[in-house]
């Protein structure tokens, strides 16, 4: 009886193109292979000529290192009576191959009890080799995008981020985790996210791929602890299913702001007292100009600048002068701009003052400097004793010419010294 039904089960199995088995168990338990086929005997590397006879010992056909999984499904098929899968990998003579097995149970007639597991396998092994080049390509590519300098996102047409790298976690404060599947308007600035979205709209139907994102202006981005960020970013877009995916690849630029601010300061500020210079004083005045306002300017000389010097030394002179810088821009809020002009002359703009309110702003200066009036410890030990001449004058109706103001205070200046210095005079 036993061999007849091998024999059918045989022929039903051969006639089948899959690798195909029926397995089943003895009284004991054991699982026996009741009939398979060859293409089941070519993926498990048995021969034909080790089987004697059916049913066969499973563990003769089925090598080593796949029978626990492989047992361990055949023994949940029989328990539940519900069909299982599994996917394992054969090493033979030709390399390895993989397969997935589907297990289904079978009954006797209308029983519970399952006889026998009808196994079937089709070969899966191209579809995991290209499954394998896919990881290890993704791998590299991850491995590229970590290994960045530069923070790189991207985004779906949702605005939803999708990647975000290692240098993007370092720069912005969060994890990939906290940030995929979250709104890029989140990295930027409340007063860049309102145009966000119409941006990016506008970036997708452009023919232009990728571009420099607002080559003209500073652009900023928000770190987690709501500080600004300095950046420089360069978009592209690609299609991906018909779905556009933008990437944006973020340089922190702080250093490079950093010092591009330093060199501005420098261009505009005097190096040794760190007041505007001269060329920022006449822009500042400039604009001035530009309303109908009161302005009223004075400039300020120090006396007998060149007898401290030869007195006291270079150092002590460079002192007085920031000495005297230190005193004007605490001296008086109404002074908006105080610079220096030149050597030991100074010059102020006073906008909205007229003749009057300047001119007893600057004796009030000048009086303040004769007597010592402020808190200053002097490198030597001593107060060194200075004075000031100060020319003022006002813009006239609807002068607009830097020059000419400061040329008639600079006359004044001059009258001021002539008649005996450590006084004011009006231009």
């Amino acid at each position: 009886m036993i061999d007849a039904r091998s024999s059918e089960m045989r022929e039903f199995v051969d006639e089948m193109a899959a690798s195909v088995a029926m397995i089943g168990r003895d009284e004991a338990g054991q699982l026996l292979v009741w009939a398979c086929n060859e293409n089941f005997l070519q993926m498990t590397g048995g021969k034909r000529s080790a089987i004697r006879s059916f049913p066969a010992s499973f563990d003769t056909l089925i090598p080593n290192y796949a029978r626990t999984e492989f047992r361990h499904k055949l023994s949940e098929c029989f328990e539940s009576a519900a069909a299982q899968e599994l996917e394992q990998a054969y090493d033979l003579r030709d390399g390895t191959h993989w397969w997935r097995l589907s297990l289904k149970p079978l009954r006797h007639g209308g029983g519970t009890s399952v006889l026998y597991i009808l196994v079937t396998g089709l070969e899966i092994t191209a579809k995991m080799q290209l499954m394998h080049e896919l990881e290890v390509s993704t791998s590299r590519f991850r491995s590229v995008v970590d290994a960045a300098y530069d923070a790189i996102i991207t985004i779906d047409q949702q605005h939803c981020i999708t990647l975000f790298n290692r240098a993007a976690e370092n720069l912005f404060g969060y994890s990939a985790e906290e940030m995929v599947g979250r709104s890029i308007t989140e990295l930027l600035p409340e007063r860049y996210r309102a145009n966000h979205s119409q941006y990016v709209h506008q970036f997708a139907r452009s023919p232009v791929r990728s571009r420099q994102m607002d080559e003209r202006n500073r652009v900023y981005g928000l770190h987690r602890d709501g500080s600004l960020l300095p950046v420089e970013i360069a978009i592209s877009k690609i299609n991906v299913g018909g779905l556009i995916e933008f990437t944006a690849v973020i340089r922190d630029i702080a250093d490079r702001v950093q010092l591009m601010d330093l060199l501005q300061k420098q261009a505009v500020t005097d190096e040794l007292t760190g007041l505007p210079n001269r060329r920022e004083f006449a822009d500042t005045v400039e604009n001035l100009l530009g309303t109908d306002s009161k302005l009223s300017i004075f400039i300020l000389d120090i006396d007998y600048f060149k007898k401290i010097n030869d007195s006291y030394g270079h150092d002590t002179g460079d002192e007085v002068l920031r000495v005297l810088a230190k005193v004007v821009m605490n001296a008086d809020r109404r002074i908006g701009v105080f610079a220096r002009w030149g050597g030991e002359e100074f010059v102020a703009a006073l906008p909205g003052l007229d003749i009057e309110q300047a001119t007893s702003i600057a004796d009030d200066l000048r009086l303040t400097i004769e007597q010592q009036n402020f808190e200053h410890i002097w490198r030597l030990g001593k107060p060194i004793p200075f004075t000031v001449s100060i020319g003022v004058t006002e813009r006239q109706p609807r002068e607009n010419d830097v020059g000419a103001i400061v040329k008639r205070a600079d006359l004044a200046l001059y009258r001021a010294k002539d008649n005996g210095r450590n006084r004011v005079e009006v231009g």
